[in-house]
């Protein structure tokens, strides 16, 4: 089996109004569609950038996510960028704080972490 790309991601967040003002405000990406779903409790957007499809799933109910990063499952999702210290002065004046900047271990490159309304780590990474 090959794989060409990812096609999407999926993420599943409590507040739709804070997770709208993230990933479309503060982000970037573009909301192309709206599903109220109510016979799962949730409302399921499409959120589009130029390289990626979000699936966001506003579900109020949904646990919280376990907070140590070395839980099974995803670990964090990671966008490459051109400059680290550029996108974390681009995310700072958009309101959204990051870790300081280190040296990735094995490659060298450098590379921070912010995070969504949820906690959801989210990597930089040049």
């Amino acid at each position: 089996m090959l794989f060409n790309q990812v096609d999407h991601l999926a993420i599943i967040c409590h507040d739709e109004q804070a997770a709208l003002h993230f990933y479309v405000d503060q982000l970037g990406f573009t909301v192309k569609t709206r599903d109220a779903r109510p016979e799962k409790g949730d409302i399921l957007f499409h959120l589009a950038s130029s390289a990626l499809i979000i699936e966001l799933f506003i579900k109020p109910t949904a646990p919280q996510r376990v907070s140590n990063p070395e839980a099974l499952g995803l670990r964090h999702l990671s966008f490459k960028v051109a400059n680290v210290k550029q996108a974390v002065a681009d995310l700072a004046a958009r309101g959204i704080e990051c870790e300081p900047i280190r040296r990735d271990t094995f490659t060298n490159e450098r590379m921070t972490f912010f995070h969504d309304p949820d906690g959801l780590p989210l990597e930089i990474h040049e």
